[in-house]
C-alpha cells in the first residue's frame, strides 16, 4: 500500500464524496449541532467548509417559526457552543479567536447582535450554562495541556506558553495543568473567578439554584478517576462542598432546578466520559433522599429543568430517540415523543427546551435525513430548516435499512441494521463494530462520518451494524454482561448474527469482512483471532494488549474495571483477551489505523498487533495519521482513511466475484 494515495481513482471518488456533502466555499451550513432555545428562536453551532476544505464553526440563529436563518458571528478560528439566557436577552458562546484552543466565552447581545469578549480564565473553557435568574454564567474550565476525553479525540490539549522543540516532556502524574475547575462570570460586574475546592477536579457540572452548583467530581486530574467519581453541591460564594451521591457506576448530565431543591443526574456503566446513558436518579437536596425514576425503558442522556416541578429529558430505547417529562412532584413519566427513524446527532441525543409541557427544539436527521433545525411541539415533529445539500443520487446506495434480530448462543435476542446496497443476495457483506463497549448505533446521517459505508453500499455491499450485549437503549441489565467479560459472550453476539445473515442468503460467507473504532478496534483484532471466517479487516484506534493498554493510556482504570482483573495476573484476562497473544491462529488480511495523539488507544497498541501479524506470516499494513487522536476526524485524513478501507475490502473480498 501506498503512503500517497491521493493520485489514486479511489481517493479522487471519496474526495469527490466528502465534498458533495460538505459544499466547500459555498458559504452554506453543511451541518449543525450544540443547539439551544427560547422563545421562538433557536441557536446552534453551524459547519461551514471553505474553499480549503477546512470546518468552520460559528454561531447561527434560526427563527422557529419562519425558519430565516443566520450566521451571527465570524470568528477568525471557532465559535461554538451557543446558549441563549432564560430570560433571552444574551446569548453566551465560546471562541478561540484569541489564540487557537484556548476558548474563552464571550457574550452577544440577542437583539443588537452587539458582541463582547468576558474577562479570560486561567485554562481553556470547555461548557458553559446560564444560571436560572440569567444574571450569571457557569464556566467548566480545563487547564492548558489537559488530555481530551476519547468522545472528543484524546488528544493531550495545548499548553498556554509555547516551548523550545527541544524540550524534554515530564510527567508526574500531579501536573497542575490537567485539573478541571469550576468559573463563575457575573454579568453586571463583569468579572470572573473560581470558586472549586482545590482538592476537586470537576469533570462537569452545572447550577443548581442561582448560587451553588451541582458537580462530578474525583479527588485527582487523572482521566481514569472520572469512573469513581461522585456528586457534589458546591456554593458559588466561598466554595463549601458537601457529597449528596457516590454511585455504584458513573455520572453524567447533572442538572439542577431552578430554586436548588433537586438535582437530576444519569447513572450509568459506560465507557468513556460525555458518553453516559442509563438510569435517572433524582435527589433531594434537602433530604438528601436519592430517586430511581422508572423511565419506561429509556437509556437517559440528557436531563434538563424546565421549572421546579417539571424535568425535560431525552434518551434511546432500542433503536429509538425519545422525548419525555418527568414530574417530580407526581412521580410521573409522560413520554412526549418517539422515533426510529428520525435522532439527533453527537454520541447520545440532546433536545432543548423551550417551555414547561415538554416542547423542544432540535437538530434532526437519519439515514437519509440531512441534519435540519426541527421542533417537537405537543407530540408533533416539524422540521424547521433543513441543511440538505441534494446528494440523493449518493445516497441512492443505500437501497434498503432493516432492523434484524437474532439469538445469541445463550439465548439472549440481540440487534441490529442491515444496510442494503442494490442488487440480489448474497451480497459481500461488512460488519461494523461500535465502541465502546458501552454504545450503540442509530439512525446517523450519512453524509458526516459515513462516507467509506456509502462507498461500499455504492460498489454492492450490504454493512451490518450489530447493538450486542453492552449497547445502549436496552437497560442497564443488558449493559453489565460486558462487564468483567470483554471479549467473552458479546464475541459470539457477533459471530452468531453473521450465522444468522449468512442462514439468511443475505450474506456471502466466503466475503465477510469486519472494521471498527476504538472497542471496535479491538474486537475487530479479536474477532480474527478467534473465528477464521474473516476474508479481511479494518481496525481503527484498536486496543491490542490489555497490559499496556492499562500502562500506556490514560484511561487504566477502564481496563481493570471491565475485565475484572490485574496485570499483574499472569494467565488472567488481561493476557487471555488480549489479541497479541492469539495473533498466530489468524489468517485475516488486517489493515490497521491510529492516531499519533491518541492518548486513549495508544499508536502502540496498533504496533504490536502489526508486527504480531507479520511475524505470523499474515498479510499486514499499519497507518499512522501524525495529527489524529483518538480516531480519524480532519480534513484530508477523512478522505485518506475511507478510500484505504473501501480499497482494502475491494482488494481483498471484491464485490464483484466469490472469493
Amino acid at each position: 500500500m501506498q503512503r500517497d494515495i491521493r493520485d489514486t481513482a479511489l481517493y479522487r471518488e471519496t474526495e469527490f464524496l466528502y465534498r458533495t456533502f460538505r459544499r466547500p466555499g459555498s458559504g452554506l451550513i453543511a451541518d449543525a449541532s450544540e443547539i439551544s432555545a427560547h422563545g421562538t428562536r433557536a441557536v446552534f453551532t453551524g459547519t461551514m467548509v471553505d474553499a480549503g476544505n477546512e470546518a468552520i464553526s460559528r454561531v447561527c440563529l434560526t427563527d422557529l417559526t419562519t425558519g430565516d436563518t443566520r450566521v451571527l458571528t465570524f470568528g477568525p478560528n471557532t465559535d461554538r457552543l451557543p446558549k441563549l439566557s432564560p430570560d433571552g436577552k444574551h446569548i453566551a458562546f465560546l471562541s478561540d479567536r484569541c489564540r487557537p484552543g484556548d476558548f474563552q466565552l464571550y457574550l452577544l447581545d440577542a437583539e443588537t447582535g452587539e458582541c463582547r469578549a468576558t474577562p479570560p480564565v486561567d485554562g481553556w473553557v470547555e461548557y458553559i450554562q446560564w444560571s436560572p435568574n440569567s444574571r450569571r454564567v457557569l464556566l467548566g474550565v480545563a487547564g492548558h495541556g489537559a488530555d481530551l476525553s476519547a468522545a472528543q479525540g484524546a488528544a493531550t490539549t495545548k499548553t498556554a506558553v509555547d516551548v523550545p522543540a527541544w524540550l524534554p516532556v515530564v510527567d508526574t502524574g500531579e501536573e497542575a495543568y490537567r485539573w478541571r475547575r469550576a468559573w463563575v462570570y457575573d454579568l453586571e460586574e463583569n468579572r470572573v473567578s473560581r470558586f472549586s475546592p482545590a482538592k476537586s477536579n470537576i469533570w462537569e457540572a452545572a447550577w443548581c439554584g442561582n448560587d451553588a452548583i451541582t458537580a462530578v467530581v474525583s479527588p485527582g486530574s487523572s482521566e481514569q478517576l472520572w469512573y469513581t467519581a461522585r456528586l457534589t453541591v458546591i456554593k458559588t460564594e466561598g466554595g463549601a462542598s458537601r457529597d449528596v451521591y457516590t454511585p455504584q457506576d458513573q455520572l453524567g448530565w447533572p442538572s439542577g432546578s431552578p430554586s436548588g431543591s433537586h438535582i437530576a443526574v444519569v447513572e450509568a456503566l459506560c465507557s468513556d466520559r460525555w458518553v453516559v446513558a442509563g438510569d435517572l436518579r433524582i435527589i433531594d437536596t434537602r433530604s438528601g433522599e436519592v430517586s430511581k425514576v422508572t423511565t419506561k425503558g429509556i437509556d437517559v442522556t440528557h436531563t434538563e429543568w424546565r421549572s421546579d416541578r417539571q424535568l425535560l429529558l431525552a434518551g434511546h430505547r432500542g433503536f429509538e430517540t425519545v422525548v419525555a417529562l418527568y414530574d417530580v412532584t407526581r412521580g410521573e413519566l409522560e413520554e412526549v415523543w418517539q422515533s426510529e427513524e428520525i435522532t439527533t446527532g453527537g454520541f447520545y441525543s440532546t433536545i432543548a427546551g423551550f417551555d414547561e409541557a415538554g416542547d423542544c427544539a432540535l437538530v434532526g436527521e437519519g439515514f437519509k435525513r440531512a441534519p435540519e433545525i426541527a421542533v417537537i411541539r405537543r407530540g408533533k415533529y416539524q422540521a424547521i430548516r433543513s441543511f440538505d445539500p441534494g446528494a440523493q443520487e449518493a445516497l441512492s446506495a443505500l437501497d434498503n435499512v432493516e432492523t434484524v434480530k437474532w439469538q445469541a448462543l445463550d439465548g439472549l435476542e440481540i440487534e441490529g441494521l442491515l444496510l442494503r446496497p442494490s442488487g440480489i443476495a448474497p451480497y459481500p457483506l461488512v460488519m461494523m463494530v461500535h465502541g465502546g463497549p458501552v454504545w450503540h448505533y442509530r439512525p446517523y446521517w450519512m453524509g458526516r462520518r459515513s462516507i467509506g459505508t456509502l462507498m461500499l453500499l455504492k460498489r454492492g455491499y450490504a454493512v451490518f451494524l450489530p447493538n450486542p450485549r453492552g449497547s445502549t437503549g436496552r437497560g442497564q441489565a443488558f449493559v453489565r454482561p460486558v462487564l468483567g467479560d470483554m471479549g467473552g459472550a458479546d464475541t459470539y453476539d457477533y459471530l452468531s448474527g453473521l450465522d444468522y445473515l449468512t442462514e439468511q442468503g443475505i450474506a456471502d460467507p466466503a466475503r465477510l469482512g469486519v472494521t471498527g473504532g476504538s472497542y471496535g478496534g479491538y474486537m475487530t483484532a479479536w474477532l480474527i483471532t478467534q473465528d477464521p471466517r474473516f476474508a479481511a479487516a479494518v481496525a481503527v484506534s484498536p486496543v491490542t494488549n490489555q497490559v499496556t493498554e492499562h500502562l500506556i493510556s490514560n484511561i487504566g482504570h477502564f481496563v481493570a474495571l471491565f475485565l475484572k482483573d490485574t496485570y499483574t495476573n499472569p494467565g488472567g484476562k488481561y493476557f487471555d483477551r488480549s489479541p497479541i497473544m492469539h495473533a498466530h491462529k489468524t489468517k485475516t488480511p488486517t489493515l490497521s489505523t491510529c492516531g499519533a495523539l491518541d492518548r486513549c488507544t495508544p499508536p502502540e497498541e496498533a504496533v504490536q498487533f502489526h508486527n504480531a501479524l507479520l511475524e505470523n506470516g499474515v498479510k499486514s499494513v499499519l497507518v499512522t495519521y501524525p495529527q489524529e487522536g483518538h480516531g480519524v476526524r480532519k480534513w484530508p485524513a477523512t478522505v485518506d482513511y475511507a478510500a484505504r478501507l473501501v480499497g482494502w475490502f475491494e482488494e481483498h473480498m471484491p464485490a464483484g466475484r466469490s472469493r
